[in-house]
């Protein structure tokens, strides 16, 4: 386990910061594939909202990431979230007599039926998927100011501009989410670096389906970028900044078995995770590889999470990107 590692590691913070690395790690997975091995998981280091900036933005540049607590209002989440179930509720994703507000899967309903994006929703939950990326409470949350403030502080900017297509993610327990990936070769049009937000929307246990990030894999990340981009520079522009492109998984993703793809690209690096509360919000570098966990909640939450990203005004940002999340944008 991690627990005496962590504290070696990051022995300059604070106790108060250290209080996750001192429980039992759950058992961990991606989509597919084997359970990541006990001594190849960790915790990820929180950091609280009163940590000096220059320490912040230390952290990012060291870790790739990093985990800031308690940012955006608990309540403001929650509202969120219920807002985001109630447009669900008649597909019967929730369980009968609780609230959308907690977002408790009905475990007698197949998850399947019930994806989110990362998984293959059905033609009905797409529909739904694409309206609930426009509503003007959605649109209004990814604009909080609490988040765009930090945003500018944290990087240095007069000025943050957010990719219009924003994603909303649920995972039910069971079903399949997002693959191992990094973010880049996502938005490869634009020649800006970028940051990625993270929002956990309502509390997100580390076996809830949460995010997990290889430990220093941003080198990795860029490392496999300069491949794929080598291998398709005889392709057209278009073609070359596909995702999708004939040299990249038909999916978009590197892989979803975890510990398989740990053990070939990373063996001396562990797969980080954290308990998530509402109101937390992680940021990470274009070039990070995470994925998402398979979710193993025992109370049966569904994760709900939006993904955000962030350019600095004026910058030569991914303008396919400045448009709203539909299921068909081929993006």
């Amino acid at each position: 386990m991690w627990s005496t590692t962590t504290a070696t590691r990051i022995a300059s913070v604070p106790p108060h910061e250290l209080a996750l690395s001192s429980k039992e790690l759950p058992n961990l997975r991606s989509n597919y594939g084997n359970n990541v091995h006990p001594s190849s998981a960790g915790w990820m280091r929180p950091t609280a909202l009163t940590t000096p900036l220059e320490e912040i933005r230390k952290r990012f540049e060291v870790d790739g990431y990093v985990w800031i607590k308690r940012l955006i209002p608990r309540e403001d989440v929650y509202d969120m979230r219920e807002h985001y179930f109630r447009q669900f509720a008649h597909t019967g994703i929730l369980l009968p007599n609780t609230s959308p507000r907690d977002g408790i899967f009905d475990s007698a309903s197949n998850p399947l039926i019930h994806q989110g994006i990362g998984g293959a929703p059905e033609q009905a939950a797409l529909v739904l998927l694409d309206a609930a990326h426009t509503t003007p409470e959605y649109r209004a949350f990814v604009k909080h100011p609490n988040l765009r403030s930090f945003i500018r502080d944290f990087m240095g900017w007069k000025e943050e501009v957010m990719v219009e297509r924003a994603m909303l993610r649920h995972n039910c327990p069971h079903s399949l989410s997002t693959g191992i990936h990094y973010d880049q070769y996502f938005l490869r049009a634009g020649k800006a670096e970028f940051l990625t937000g993270w929002v956990p929307i309502g509390d997100c246990s580390a076996d809830g389906g949460g995010l997990m990030y290889l430990e220093n894999s941003t080198t990795l990340g860029k490392g496999m970028e300069d491949e794929f981009m080598h291998m398709a520079k005889n392709l057209s522009h278009e073609e070359r900044n596909n995702a999708f492109n004939k040299y990249m998984n038909k999916d978009g993703f590197l892989c979803h078995d975890a510990e398989e793809f740990r053990r070939a690209q990373a063996k001396e690096s562990s797969w980080l995770v954290g308990d998530y509360e509402a109101g937390d919000v992680v940021f990470h570098n274009p070039y990070m590889i995470h994925a998402a966990t398979k979710n193993e909640d025992k109370f049966g939450r569904i994760r709900l999470a939006s993904d955000l990203r962030f350019y600095e005004k004026g910058a030569a940002l991914d303008e396919r990107w400045m448009k709203l999340w539909r299921h068909d944008d081929g993006l």
